[in-house]
């Protein structure tokens, strides 16, 4: 019997017993899949338009170099 404690509600939980791990119960799975469809929940992203010194992957693979001609 491993106790955990929900991220949503922070309710302590036996990790055995829940369908809906690593949720207490579906209600708080529910809340946690709306906060992402909100966009309330978000990836850190470089937006390379912003940053010039960030260059994508693609661009500096060989034989794909921006000073090429």
């Amino acid at each position: 019997m491993a106790l955990l404690r929900c991220p949503i509600c922070g309710q302590s939980f036996d990790s055995e017993k829940t369908t809906a791990m690593p949720f207490c119960s579906e209600r708080c799975r529910l809340i946690d899949l709306g906060k992402w469809l909100d966009e309330k929940y978000g990836l850190p992203v470089v937006d390379p338009d912003e940053d010039p010194d960030a260059i994508p992957d693609q661009e500096l693979r060989p034989g794909n170099r921006l000073d090429e001609d």
